[in-house]
């Protein structure tokens, strides 16, 4: 991703990694080089019980019928 920062064009680069010890985070693969100066800021990703986009993602156990209609059709008024 490319921005600017004070008119100079910056390379933005975003990761999401899962730290595997208390305090150390390793990156690998970063597209810069060997005396690049770089600035890093790292943002705590919180973990929501239910994403607020999609608030019923995951509470339907079954379907019985989910084709079928909600009431017999013998009973819709419009088809009398």
């Amino acid at each position: 991703m490319d921005m600017t920062q004070g008119g100079q064009p910056v390379n933005v680069h975003k990761l999401s990694v899962t730290l595997i010890e208390d305090g150390t985070l390793l990156l690998k693969g970063l597209p810069f080089h060997a005396g690049d100066t770089v600035e890093i800021i790292i943002l705590e990703q919180k973990k929501a019980e239910r994403p607020i986009d999609h608030p019923l993602r995951g509470t339907v156990l079954r379907y019985d019928d989910p084709f079928e209609p909600a009431v017999p059709t013998e009973d819709w008024e419009v088809l009398k």
